[in-house]
């Protein structure tokens, strides 16, 4: 009876830890593959971008993304689970070489996640994120420039803003005879608007423009730095804004601003505006009105049920905008239409029916059309009778994530996020060898529709078109990420205004 017992007890035991086995490598496995998964395809992420997504919603990632995510780390898992559910059954009845296999499983998968994770944190420097946490920068306090202290004063005749995100489109993808990295010009019609209008360099050839400081390296990171001057920090330990109320309710930023003048704001998206937040900052800070992916569904824009990438391409984008602005115009209101294009988002794009195999890679292709249907939209809106009064600025949300696109980039080139200005109210006093980064938009956007800035400064950034110093002509490029990575109390008081739903 005893030994039965025994025999009893071995047997759950068995089935308890052969389960145990299992699933540690299984998740071994997962883990070392997405971490290989996570660099080769965000290529540029950063630990304060995957802690920022995290604490937002996440509606509306791109299905393709998710697919190859499951795809690249699965299969693996799944068919090593399997493997060891055989070996596991064979050797049931033979308890020493039952033992080596569940002590080889459980190594084999300890190994695994401690490479997994090893590996992200070298490739994510997540030590020096972490070290720097503990210390605290007065540098946004010492620089930040509040509009609520600041007087702005705009002309008579208010102009329109027509402000364009291009998805990760950099000068660097300009040719090497205007100061690009490539042999080829990938974005030769963007180049030409750039040649053609107001650009910003940061060196005394065409291509040249802004540097995404730390906080602004992803597209909601971007957008926040743009339009407020400042850089999207969320502490580790701040509230989860996935439920929030209110997101930085103390910033003011270029909406807020203009809805204070009488304004009408949009946004408009060829995704869901809930992904990273960007509902949440847009709706609070300027009213505007959200004209995302499920707007167009739900109002016939696209046909029921259509989807691809993140929503709709570029080329539905570009239509729906020409039928909004001209609905907009016509209603005398000065406006803020502000819109976000998506083809040339990482991996290698969109290829959409009007993209032609110009080069053997698709990116690069996915580039050229995403120029050539832009300068489109571009010449439409010259001809319309609201263009002598309005201003158009264009710029990249940030650097391209593509994990090989640039590969073959001199490593001493430094990329930098396009800009332009088309039909400023102001001249600049000086375009070229400026160096800035991407928060000075922000006042520059403002001064290029002819609003006078006191002391020509707001949050961190400076009016481009003036002659006064940008931070990044005061400091270097490195300092300035130095001081914004770390702790900032200062930074802290917008963050904590955040209210969770729930909380008292």
């Amino acid at each position: 009876m005893h030994t039965k017992i025994k025999n009893t007890v071995w047997k759950g035991l068995a089935i308890l830890l052969s389960i145990l086995v299992i699933v540690l490598s299984g998740l071994g496995i997962v883990l070392f593959n997405a971490s290989r998964w996570v660099m080769d395809t965000w290529g540029l992420i950063t630990f304060d971008e995957i802690i920022f997504h995290l604490k937002v919603p996440m509606e509306g990632t791109n299905t393709d993304m998710i697919f190859d995510f499951i795809n690249q780390c699965l299969p693996a898992a799944i068919l090593v689970m399997l493997l060891e559910l055989a070996i596991f059954i064979a050797f049931r009845k033979r308890r020493k070489k039952y033992a080596v296999v569940c002590t080889a499983g459980i190594v084999g998968a300890v190994v695994l996640s401690v490479s997994a994770a090893n590996y992200l944190w070298v490739n994510l420097d997540i030590g020096t994120y972490l070290e720097t946490q503990g210390k605290d920068s007065t540098f946004i306090q010492d620089h930040y420039v509040d509009v609520k202290n600041t007087e702005l004063i705009f002309p008579e005749q208010k102009r329109n803003l027509i402000y364009i995100f291009l998805e990760s489109t950099e000068a660097t993808f300009m040719g090497k005879e205007d100061g690009g990295a490539f042999d080829q010009n990938v974005i030769p019609k963007l180049t030409e608007v750039a040649r053609n209008n107001i650009s910003f360099s940061n060196s005394d050839l065409l291509a040249g423009g802004a540097y995404p400081a730390f906080g602004s390296t992803w597209t909601m990171g971007g957008m926040f730095a743009q339009t407020s001057g400042l850089p999207l920090k969320i502490p580790i330990d701040g509230n989860a804004m996935s439920n929030q109320d209110l997101f930085m309710p103390a910033v003011t930023s270029i909406g807020d601003i203009l809805a204070e003048q009488g304004y009408r704001q949009s946004l408009l998206i060829g995704s869901d505006a809930e992904f990273g937040g960007r509902k949440n900052y847009f709706e609070q800070h300027g009213n505007y009105e959200m004209l995302d992916y499920g707007w167009a569904n739900a109002n016939g824009k696209i046909p029921p049920d259509y989807r691809v990438w993140w929503g709709y391409e570029d080329q539905k984008l570009f239509d729906i905008a020409k039928e909004k602005l001209t609905e907009i115009s016509m209603t005398g209101q000065p406006f803020n239409f502000t819109m976000l294009t998506v083809d040339t988002h990482f991996e290698d794009g969109y290829y959409c029916e009007k993209c032609q195999p110009v080069t053997e890679n698709q990116y690069a292709n996915v580039y050229l059309c995403a120029s050539h249907q832009l300068q489109e939209f571009l010449t439409w809106i010259q001809q319309q009778s609201f263009y002598p009064n309005t201003t158009i600025v264009l710029s990249g949300d940030h650097l391209t994530m593509d994990s090989d696109f640039c590969l073959n980039i001199d490593p001493s080139y430094e990329r930098t996020v396009y800009n332009a200005f088309i039909n400023p109210a102001v001249m600049p006093v000086q375009t070229k060898n400026r160096q800035f980064t991407t928060m000075d938009m922000f006042p520059s956007t403002l001064a290029s529709m002819g609003v006078t800035i006191q002391g020509e400064r707001l949050g961190l950034g400076t009016n481009l078109f003036s002659a006064e110093p940008t931070l990044a002509e005061q400091y270097e490029i490195e300092t300035i990420d130095e001081e914004l990575v770390k702790e900032s109390k200062f930074f802290d008081n917008f963050v904590s205004d955040i209210k969770v739903e729930g909380e008292e």
